[in-house]
């Protein structure tokens, strides 16, 4: 959070940052006082006083009983606004419902953002016990998790370093994660076409996840999903990836054509 600018800019882009904390899926990491200065590297008091603006203006709240702050109802309300750029994304949500419907698993659309990737759409799927290790809105960083290794392992190598490095802080929060991990997740990807997480990041929790250039070069998105290790087979997986590549293929064909 290191910023020479002394005027407005540098009070946004804190604010910015602490909003993309408090959205975090941080492994068991609590969204307080003390875990939010930490992360953006800045004072308790800094962090704080900002909060503090935050919550005032809605778009952040804070829970006095659990000590743990939330994005605001303000935030919602804002993120409902449509424009073009939302609805660019329609076709891919409707690509997570399809393959959620198919498949029968938790099937989620993440997109990259800097080194993190946010959760824009998830569909589950029919079974009694669902698999959510993160809804709608919510952050990872690039390399935690199937959808948001897909999305590393598109970028170059200087930039897929550049990632590892700026992360590797925040790993020892998760299940089974470290820099050499990521790297070897990456470079299966890159094989394969698919990300696989093997109680990875979450325990117990088998995720799969493919990437999508859908408005870049590199890709920008990823569909990926996610079911309890107990109901994973060889047999399985195939039948996923199949159902993945097919309509993934089936979207970009519909993109194309309109």
């Amino acid at each position: 959070m290191k910023d020479e600018n002394q005027d407005g800019t540098q009070a946004i882009r804190r604010a910015a940052a602490i909003l993309r904390q408090i959205s975090h899926v941080s492994g068991d990491a609590p969204r307080n006082l003390r875990s939010i200065s930490e992360a953006v590297g800045l004072p308790r008091s800094t962090t704080h006083r900002i909060l503090k603006s935050l919550t005032d203006t809605g778009l952040a709240a804070y829970d006095t009983a659990t000590r743990r702050y939330e994005i605001g109802i303000l935030g919602y309300e804002l993120g409902l606004t449509v424009s073009n750029r939302v609805l660019a994304l329609t076709p891919w949500t409707a690509c997570v419902d399809r393959v959620a419907e198919r498949a029968n698993v938790t099937t989620y659309l993440m997109r990259r953002s800097g080194f993190e990737a946010v959760c824009m759409h998830k569909a589950e799927g029919r079974a009694v016990i669902r698999v959510i290790p993160v809804d709608v809105g919510q952050r990872r960083y690039l390399g935690v998790g199937a959808g948001a290794t897909a999305l590393l392992a598109g970028l170059p190598d200087e930039t897929v370093e550049r990632v590892i490095e700026a992360v590797a802080p925040e790993l020892a929060r998760f299940e089974n994660l470290d820099a050499e991990t990521i790297r070897a997740a990456v470079a299966t990807t890159r094989e394969t076409g698919f990300s696989e997480s093997q109680g990875r990041a979450y325990r117990s929790i088998f995720g799969l996840g493919m990437g999508v250039c859908a408005f870049a070069d590199e890709p920008d998105l990823a569909i990926s999903i996610a079911v309890h290790s107990e109901d994973v087979s060889e047999s399985r997986i195939a039948e996923w990836k199949a159902i993945i590549r097919e309509e993934i293929a089936a979207t970009e064909a519909r993109i194309a054509a309109a």
